[in-house]
Order: C-alpha cells, then sequence, then structure tokens
C-alpha cells in the first residue's frame, strides 16, 4: 500500500464517519419533523374541534340572547297593557265618580217628587239594588291631576306612574322652628 493509497482509504474513512454522523443528525431531524407534523396534525384537528364547539357555544348564546329578547318583550308588552289597563280602570272611575255626582242630585229630586206628590217610598240607593257591584263604603280615592301628563293620580302619590314625573304639593312642608 502507498501512501497516496492509504492517504484515499483514510480519506474515505473520514468521508465515511462524517456522512454516518451527518445520516444520524439527518435520522434525528427526520424524525423530529415528523413528530411536529404529527403533532401539528393532532393540533389542527384539536383546533377544529375547537372552533365547531365555539360554534355550538355561539349558537346557544344567541338562542339565550334571542331568548332574553323575547321575555323582554314579553315583559314590556305586559307593562303597556298593565299601563293601559290601569289608565282605563282610573278613567272608569272617573267617569262613575262624575256621573255619579250628577246622579246624587237627581236622585234626592225625584226621592222628594215621589213622596210629596206621589206619596211613594224612595228610590233605592245604588248599593242597595239587587246585584250591585257597588258598596255602600266603596269610593274612588281622592285624586289629582299630574301637571306634566294631565292624568288623574292619587293625591298622595309622589312620582306619576304613567310619565314618571315627580309631582309637587300646593302646601309644601314649612320648616320647623327651633
Amino acid at each position: 500500500m502507498t501512501a497516496e493509497n492509504e492517504r484515499e482509504i483514510y480519506h474515505k474513512l473520514e468521508a465515511m464517519k462524517e456522512i454516518r454522523n451527518k445520516t444520524i443528525t439527518l435520522e434525528r431531524l427526520k424524525r423530529s419533523i415528523l413528530n411536529e407534523v404529527r403533532s401539528g396534525d393532532q393540533e389542527g384537528r384539536c383546533l377544529a374541534q375547537y372552533k365547531r364547539e365555539m360554534e355550538l357555544l355561539q349558537q346557544e348564546k344567541m338562542s339565550h340572547v334571542e331568548e332574553l329578547r323575547q321575555i323582554h318583550a314579553d315583559i314590556n308588552a305586559m307593562e303597556t297593557v298593565i299601563k293601559q289597563t290601569e289608565e282605563s280602570m282610573s278613567r272608569k272611575l272617573s267617569n262613575a265618580s262624575r256621573l255619579h255626582e250628577d246622579y246624587r242630585p237627581l236622585k234626592t229630586e225625584v226621592d222628594l217628587l215621589r213622596r210629596q206628590c206621589l206619596g211613594l217610598d224612595r228610590l233605592p240607593d245604588l248599593h242597595e239594588e239587587e246585584g250591585s257591584p257597588i258598596t255602600p263604603e266603596q269610593q274612588p280615592p281622592p285624586m289629582k291631576s299630574c301637571l306634566s301628563c294631565h292624568q288623574q293620580i292619587h293625591r298622595n302619590a309622589p312620582i306619576c306612574p304613567l310619565c314618571k314625573a315627580k309631582s309637587r304639593s300646593r302646601n309644601p312642608k314649612k320648616p320647623k322652628k327651633k
């Protein structure tokens, strides 16, 4: 063997050693790449699953939002109905009170004429008639007009239930003297 042959063999051995080391490194990198790709695929599947779950949660949220919206709409509708019914009841009682104011003097006059001219008994009062919903102690509460909306409200109401305006007393409290 010549020195040149030895150098060539030594050179080939060095090359084989380098190739082996680089091949081992290459295999390690290849395994790392495959592991990372597999992990990335797994993460991608998890991400898709998370997104589906998020979409389902968003749909559930929207259904609850719609339910809440419907509940609020129902509450507002009921408040409107209650307010209208209260106004109607207040108007009916106010009208009944006004009509009763017209009824009383006319009934007194008719009773007087029946007794003086015909010798008949007086007509029964409204609460004495059979089947009448009126009781003798039933009397509409004292009312006043709201300064803002001019609706009839209870005289002691501090706030109008319709327009929410504060009412002021015509005779405010006087400060106590010390």
